[in-house]
């Protein structure tokens, strides 16, 4: 039988998440946005430059070659310099990196512009995994993570018909295309929000000003006690050695790739299958883009609150993956009819996103403070190895027999081998 909440503990964690979500939200929002805006840039870009699939596909990929070099020394960085410091000054520079984008000629300055972003952006979304091992305990990261990763399909709501505006309304302004705009106005929100996080953000606990005294002892006396729960699991990691040795991490982490190989497809991918679909203006692909990840953003929080409400990670973990697999399945069976081919693309962008916020409870529930700055950053690489990979593989089908069916099949087996190996993972270590 649960204890009954602590009023006082109860107000700080409604306290510290309207303090600590909506600006995090916000920016992962445009962290996120920033990294697939190429998918829209697609539109148009393509023609302009003249550039063939692949080379679009490599582009889109190479940001991860980056993002996967810089992963792990960007989080224990911010385990010795602080979230403040090391979350805002990535943030101004690969907002700038971003919107230098607009100037790109040629296909290698595509590549280094797209590969130096990644080498920024990467320290933010491990960062701020290890930032909330430090306010929340296991018990309430679902729903965490399920608000805070909302921000991906909310970026593809608002973003996809923002792109399709921007393209459209500012082309041939100030002698630039509407691929060049849309690089530049969605860019310069990072740099400033980059700027905002030096006032806003706190490191932890105990530098949060805006909580009483009480508040802070009883937050965290529920992180020390999470840390004496976590330390009697057999499967307890302490320190990036053992992290390293650790064949659950390197598991998880082909479970990650799992993941993203299907996240990245859609979020890549998405516009051009719409466009397909017959639909030729950029404003109108943006709103139907909407719909899949407007879905994506409902259910993405349900399945957060559902994990915590019944204390069960694997299956409110593979449910939604294996929901991804039947998504892209019917997306390939459409035979070019949109409703129902939007109605794959739904559950896919359902399923996919859904879980990468229903993914990360799991390694952060055995993972230490030290091993978890390295840890999460390692997993959280060699997931997005998947960057690269599945948007130059569809590119490169795509290309080669002029349809994205082959690619679909190829990642929904992926998704399945994903699904499997997280009901590999002892309920034991996860479920509390």
């Amino acid at each position: 039988m649960n204890a009954p909440a602590h009023p006082v503990l109860e107000g700080a964690y409604r306290k510290v998440t309207l303090h600590l979500i909506p600006f995090i939200f916000v920016c992962y929002l445009f962290n996120y946005l920033d990294r697939v805006n190429v998918g829209f840039a697609k539109l148009q870009m393509l023609d302009a430059l003249q550039w063939s699939e692949t080379v679009y596909g490599l582009g889109a990929g190479i940001f991860f070659i980056g993002y996967v070099l810089s992963g792990v020394p960007a989080n224990l960085l911010l385990l010795k310099l602080g979230a403040r410091k090391v979350l805002g000054t990535l943030m101004v520079a690969w907002g700038a990196a971003s919107a230098a984008l607009m100037f790109v000629k040629t296909p290698e300055g595509f590549y280094t512009l797209r590969f130096i972003t990644g080498v920024f952006e990467a320290g933010f979304f491990p960062g701020i995994v290890l930032y909330f091992t430090g306010w929340y305990p296991s018990s309430r990261r679902g729903r965490i993570m399920g608000l805070f990763m909302s921000a991906i399909p909310i970026s593809g709501v608002l973003g996809s018909p923002l792109s399709g505006w921007m393209m459209e309304s500012f082309a041939g302004h100030g002698g630039l295309a509407g691929w060049q705009w849309m690089f530049l106005l969605q860019g310069i929100p990072t740099v400033l929000l980059g700027l905002l996080v030096y006032v806003l953000l706190n490191d932890g606990i105990a530098s949060a000003k805006w909580l009483s005294a009480d508040e802070k002892r009883l937050l965290t006396a529920e992180l020390e006690e999470d840390e004496r729960k976590r330390r009697e699991t057999p499967e307890a990691t302490d320190s990036f050695a053992s992290v390293l040795r650790n064949g659950r991490v390197w598991m998880l982490g082909l479970v990650y790739f799992c993941i993203q190989m299907g996240v990245y497809a859609i979020n890549f991918w998405l516009p051009t299958i719409v466009k397909s679909l017959g639909y030729q203006s950029p404003v109108t692909v943006g709103w139907i883009s909407a719909i899949p990840y407007f879905c994506a953003s409902l259910f993405m929080i349900w399945v957060g609150r559902s994990a915590d409400a019944r204390k069960e990670r694997r299956w409110h973990l593979s449910g939604p993956l294996l929901m991804g697999l039947c998504g892209l399945m019917l997306a390939t069976q459409a035979g070019g009819n949109p409703v129902i081919a939007i109605i794959g693309l739904s559950l896919a962008t359902m399923g996919a996103l859904s879980g990468l916020p229903m993914f990360w409870p799991l390694p952060t529930a055995f993972l230490g403070a030290a091993a978890a700055a390295g840890g999460v950053a390692l997993i959280n690489s060699l997931g997005q190895i998947a960057g690269f990979v599945s948007p130059f593989l569809v590119g490169w089908i795509k290309d080669n027999t002029g349809s994205t069916d082959i690619a679909l099949y190829i990642l929904s087996a992926v998704l399945l081998l994903g699904a499997v190996l997280v009901l590999r993972v002892p309920a034991k270590i996860v479920n509390r």
